[in-house]
């Protein structure tokens, strides 16, 4: 959690929280996913919320970074989610509502370097056929771009 995430919760409590933040759909050669554990078990894409003074591109760099290791190069906007289907009451009590901007990347760099604070594990999986306990809030991002294939100029499975 960030420092003004950590600032805010101090003055509100578990009260209502925006949040703006960044996920990536990130596809190898084979149009295979990387999805990536989270330490609750479920399944979900790379991102996280936004820093102060970055934009929404750069917070999508530096988590995917963070979080796998890889260095993404060309990253296409896909669309911004908020509303109430992303109001969440997290474990903790604290409330908050996600504004997620999602990005679609086809070619990056290094190797997969797991975060061992943020994840149990991290692989390219078939798009069709994600796990079960992946969470809705990414299966819809997932779905979306799906749904949108042809919007984008990208070969799709």
């Amino acid at each position: 959690m960030s420092r003004y995430v950590k600032d805010m919760r101090a003055m509100i409590g578990h009260r209502p929280l925006l949040l703006a933040g960044s996920n990536v759909i990130i596809l190898d050669e084979r149009g295979d996913i990387l999805l990536q554990q989270r330490l609750n078990g479920h399944w979900g894409l790379p991102g996280g919320l936004l820093e102060l003074g970055e934009s929404l591109e750069e917070t999508a760099r530096r988590e995917v970074l963070e979080e796998t290791g890889l260095t993404v190069g060309n990253l296409k906007f896909l669309n911004i989610f908020s509303g109430i289907e992303y109001f969440f009451t997290l474990p903790n009590q604290d409330q908050i509502h996600v504004i997620t901007a999602l990005y679609l990347c086809r070619n990056y760099r290094g190797e997969i370097r797991m975060n061992a604070e943020e994840s149990k594990d991290l692989k390219f999986m078939p798009i069709e056929h994600l796990p079960g306990n992946t969470e809705a809030e990414y299966r819809h991002y997932i779905q979306f771009y799906l749904d949108n294939l042809s919007l984008y100029d990208v070969p799709g499975k």
